[in-house]
């Protein structure tokens, strides 16, 4: 048995304006979580999680009493509750950005948990402050609980294949700075400072993400006709662009870096899983092996894995 047939289709050009309002969305919201957590490595602290109706920030400090948001993609609704039993909605419906930031700002303020944030995007090259972007406002429920869907197609690959390392490697995480659904193995060793220059985003957010070396990789909701799925590594070792992988419709990209995948791919493939588990082992092990990683003591034995 196979997970053919549920991946979702995600067809850009039908929900390109609701994703980019999403995103920033999930920028104002992930921006609240970054300012109340402490600073993990790389940057852990601020990403989302998948779960079973959304996107959520998981349980955040707020003095002696906690915060939960979570987009809820089955009731269309951003959901706000304390530890105290308290709760709030936002409607998840057309509405602007300076709408929805206003919403949450005045949601967590009745909550008697006032948040400051720096209140405008980053890693997009043009930033409207959110308290005035009114040009983002697309929502569409049929898209936006879709790519939820896919998500966790995702989640449930990006686990199993997470749990075949047992070195440093990252929680299935979603950046929302890149709306990105991604999950990191480390080597351990240290890496050269990354070079930055990353649309408003300062140097150094990237240098602490990429102090040691990676093998990275995720979905990201854009670069192809539904998305595509990536991996590559930091500093990237020679011949890591030349290595051989499948599926075969997988192409590295010279301008990005990254060896690429189309969502489509996976999603009419006979097995969805194997597929996109067989892209993200065979370009892992290119990193790997070209950058020396010691294996032996990074992954666990596929004799442990396979029967899972």
């Amino acid at each position: 048995m196979t997970s053919k047939g549920v991946w979702p289709a995600l067809t850009l050009a039908e929900w390109s304006d609701t994703r980019d309002t999403l995103h920033l969305w999930t920028q104002v919201v992930g921006k609240v979580r970054l300012a109340l957590e402490p600073m993990i490595n790389q940057w852990w602290q601020v990403p989302l999680y998948v779960d079973v109706r959304g996107f959520t920030t998981s349980l955040m400090p707020y003095g002696s009493a906690g915060l939960e948001i979570t987009f809820d993609f089955q009731r269309h609704v951003l959901d706000l509750h304390t530890t105290g039993g308290d709760s709030r909605e936002v409607e998840l419906r057309p509405r602007s950005v300076a709408d929805f930031y206003a919403a949450v700002m005045q949601a967590l303020d009745s909550l008697g948990m006032p948040v400051d944030i720096m209140a405008r995007p980053v890693e997009l090259p043009v930033a409207i402050p959110f308290a005035q972007d009114e040009q983002h406002c697309a929502y569409d429920p049929v898209y936006a609980h879709r790519f939820w869907l896919a998500t966790v197609q995702m989640h449930r690959v990006f686990t199993a294949f997470r749990a075949r390392f047992q070195g440093k490697v990252s929680p299935v995480h979603l950046f929302w700075g890149a709306l990105d659904l991604a999950v990191t193995r480390f080597s351990g060793e240290e890496a050269p400072p990354h070079p930055g220059g990353v649309p408003n985003c300062p140097d150094r957010v990237s240098r602490l993400a990429y102090d040691h070396e990676v093998s990275s990789c995720g979905f990201w909701p854009g670069g192809g006709a539904e998305g595509a799925f990536y991996s590559y590594a930091y500093p990237e070792p020679p011949g890591f662009q030349a290595w051989p992988v499948s599926p075969e419709q997988a192409v590295y990209d010279m301008e990005l870096g990254e060896f690429l995948l189309p969502y489509e791919v996976v999603r009419t493939a006979d097995d969805p899983d194997a597929t996109l588990m067989a892209f993200l082992q065979c370009t892992y092990e290119a990193a790997a092996e070209l950058a020396a990683w010691d294996r032996h003591a990074l992954e666990v034995s596929s004799a442990v894995y396979a029967r899972s």
